[in-house]
This record gives C-alpha cells, sequence and structure tokens, in this order.
C-alpha cells in the first residue's frame, strides 16, 4: 500500500514530468508539507477525475488573480488531458466574472504555453451566437440554468439600471454561456470556482450553487470542488463557499415544498 507521500509524488510526476520545484531546495519543509497536502491528501480526498479537479483548480487561481501558480497548474492540466480549447474556454468564461482587467493576464499566459506547445493559434471558433441572436439565446440560458422567473429578466428593474440586466443575458449568457467547449455543467462549476475564490460574491455564488445544481451538480460533487480548491484559495473563501452551497440546498428545498 502506497503512503500518502509516495501518492503525493506520483500525482506530481503525472502533473510536472522531469520538473523539480526550485524551492525544494530552499525551502524543504515547506515543500514537503505543501506537496503532502496539495498533491496527496487533497486529491486523494474523493473520487474526482484529473480533468475535472484540473478545471476547477485553473478557475480558482483565475478567481484567486494567482497568475504564477496559473501558468505552472496549465501546463499540468494539458498534461492530464484539458484540451487548449477547454483551457481557453476556462479564462473566456471569467470575463463577466472577475471583469476584462483581471481576465487578460490569463488569457496572454495561455497563448504563450499553447505557442510553446506549438497549437496553432487561434483555436477553432466555439460562438454559436451573433449580435442577432444573443440575447434571446442568453435570456433562455437563463432561464435553463436559474429556472422560469428568468424569463423576462432582462427587462426588469429600475429604468436606470435596466441596461445592467440586458447586458446580463445578452453579454454573460448570450456571448459565453452559448458558446461550445465546455458544457452547462463545466461553465457553472468553474463559475462556482470564480466566485469562491474571490469572495464578497456570496448573494451570486448561493445562485450559481442552486445552478449547479440544477444541471447534475449536486451537493456532494460541489463540497468535492471546493475541496479541491482549498490549498489555492486558502480555508476562509472554501469555508464561505461550502456554507452558500448549503444555503442554496436549502433554498431549493424551500421551493420544492
Amino acid at each position: 500500500m502506497t503512503t500518502i507521500n509516495e501518492q503525493a509524488q506520483a500525482y506530481r510526476k503525472r502533473l510536472f514530468p522531469g520538473f523539480d520545484s526550485p524551492l525544494a531546495s530552499t525551502d524543504p519543509e515547506f515543500v514537503e508539507r505543501l506537496d503532502r497536502f496539495a498533491f496527496g491528501e487533497v486529491p486523494a480526498s474523493d473520487d474526482l477525475d484529473d480533468r475535472t479537479r484540473m478545471m476547477a483548480i485553473l478557475a480558482s487561481l483565475v478567481g484567486a488573480q494567482a497568475i504564477d501558480l496559473f501558468k505552472a497548474m496549465a501546463k499540468g492540466a494539458f498534461n492530464v488531458g484539458l484540451t487548449p480549447v477547454e483551457i481557453k474556454e476556462i479564462v473566456y468564461q471569467a470575463t463577466p466574472y472577475v471583469g476584462m482587467g483581471r481576465m487578460l493576464p490569463f488569457l496572454y499566459a495561455v497563448n504563450e504555453l499553447l505557442e510553446h506547445r506549438l497549437v496553432s493559434l487561434p483555436l477553432e471558433g466555439q460562438a454559436t451566437t451573433t449580435e442577432d441572436t444573443r440575447l434571446e439565446a442568453g435570456a433562455q440560458k437563463q432561464v435553463d440554468l436559474f429556472g422560469p422567473h428568468m424569463a423576462d429578466f432582462y427587462q426588469s428593474g429600475p429604468e436606470e439600471t435596466r441596461h445592467i440586466n440586458r447586458w446580463l443575458a445578452e453579454n454573460c449568457f448570450g456571448d459565453y454561456y452559448t458558446r461550445t467547449g465546455l458544457d452547462d455543467a463545466q461553465r457553472e462549476m468553474i463559475t462556482l470556482c470564480f466566485l469562491a475564490a474571490q469572495g464578497g460574491c456570496e448573494p451570486q455564488l448561493v445562485s450559481h450553487a442552486q445552478a449547479n445544481m440544477r444541471v447534475g451538480n449536486d451537493r456532494a460533487f460541489l463540497i468535492k470542488v471546493v475541496s479541491q480548491c482549498v490549498p489555492y484559495i486558502g480555508y476562509p473563501r472554501s469555508l464561505n463557499a461550502l456554507r452558500c452551497i448549503d444555503e442554496a440546498v436549502e433554498a431549493l428545498e424551500a421551493d420544492a415544498e
């Protein structure tokens, strides 16, 4: 039976074959404990596959604005099977949640990695909407994810802020959620990770936890996802995310009564 340290080393080698952290020589005690936890105990805590785990980790790193570690983990993500399209879509999906200014360094990092891996850019397009169809498609996607009460949400609210609700339907959902490359369940999972890693987004986190459950990402799965993010976003934001998941469960149960 392998020890947790042996599991950690095997997992690290799968992510980063032939690479040793330079911190191993300057901070050996720290690296030993970090590897045991992040690459041993945490991955061994559940049955998530490597691809799902890495999607969650990459999204949490974008949300946490951890560009240096994102560059490293993106290489590991390629090594366990994430495609160029999937990694790009994770970064694109972050745009309406972290903002263009905080997303852009990660897009540059992905492009640099793809060029290093000799992947031809631009990648094949994944858009399914046009300027004429994005509003209708986005509003429908909101209904699919959050329920029928969202059908006319883009027309609701005070007149002076109603345009933002329209943008939410057209841009956030019509431009991004309608893209191929990731399915609804994957997009909602990574959105949960963006929100959890940022902190201060608890109302949105509860709503998207509910959306996750509507597309099949149940409470047990979401707990596994948040657990994988703990080494990368810390305990306070992870515990907040777990509380929001439980609030979402309670709200859905109340609606069903």
